[in-house]
């Protein structure tokens, strides 16, 4: 459920990255070639980007399918990062939050993704929420599995913890909280990428120095993407990318 890409690199066209490719971002809202559950991702869509000089992201969504809006190929011919977070989305629950329950979610220099779904959604992550401030669970986004997800990772993060400890961690405990899960989870802070695979598919294309893209699977054909081991931990920059096993929580 869902697909979703995280780009570090030269600066280049949105369109470049999401639209072109053959089997683009855009190609897969209809037609995915390794997405495992669900088959079209037309609930949903968004685009989060670094302008240089800037650390706080822009970002576009809309709660309609990405091939309906017919503004965002204007969008995405001029506007230019090195930076970018974007996703199709295929609703865990269909219709719940619109445009609020796209991807990414941001706050401060971060954006945000979760591609999968929470089994038992609410009532299993009930308990986890209770851990959060009042004021921080108030604020939801939306009312959907990956919102908290999301006010999970950001408590982290605003505690003090780098992005693949927060998401690690994150995805440790919705494991234990909701056996079942899919918890492919998406983070970039314009710098570094952070990205777990838990459930569904995730690839990486790295080329040292130049660019590093983590994506749900291949905008093309290349050879040198290459998959990323389920329960695995990937933390990416544009030099480098460190893979690290995830383990299953103990019962």
């Amino acid at each position: 459920m869902c697909r979703h890409i995280a780009f570090l690199g030269p600066e280049l066209p949105l369109g470049q990255l999401l639209v072109e490719p053959p089997h683009s971002l855009f190609r897969q809202s209809w037609a995915p070639r390794r997405q495992r559950y669900g088959t079209v991702n037309a609930d949903g869509f968004g685009v989060g980007w670094y302008a240089d000089g800037d650390p706080v992201p822009a970002r576009y969504r809309r709660q309609g399918p990405i091939w309906a809006d017919l503004s965002f190929a204007d969008l995405a011919r001029v506007v230019r990062s090195g930076a970018v977070l974007a996703a199709v989305r295929d609703a865990t629950v269909a219709g719940a939050d619109g445009e609020a329950a796209a991807a990414p979610y941001a706050a401060g220099p971060w954006l945000f993704s979760h591609n999968g779904a929470v089994r038992g959604w609410p009532e299993t992550l009930a308990p986890l929420s209770l851990s959060l401030p009042a004021a921080e669970l108030l604020s939801l986004e939306a009312r959907c599995d990956s919102a908290l997800l999301w006010a999970l990772v950001l408590h982290r993060l605003r505690e003090g913890d780098e992005l693949s400890q927060a998401l690690a961690d994150t995805v440790r405990e919705a494991a234990e909280a909701a056996p079942g899960s899919r918890l492919n989870l998406l983070l970039t802070d314009g710098e570094t990428i952070a990205a777990t695979a838990w459930g569904d598919t995730l690839w990486y294309l790295a080329e040292p120095g130049r660019r590093t893209v983590v994506a749900s699977e291949p905008y093309d054909d290349d050879p040198h993407w290459r998959e990323v081991p389920d329960h695995t931990l990937l933390a990416a920059t544009r030099t480098d990318v460190l893979l690290t096993p995830l383990k299953e929580p103990t019962t």
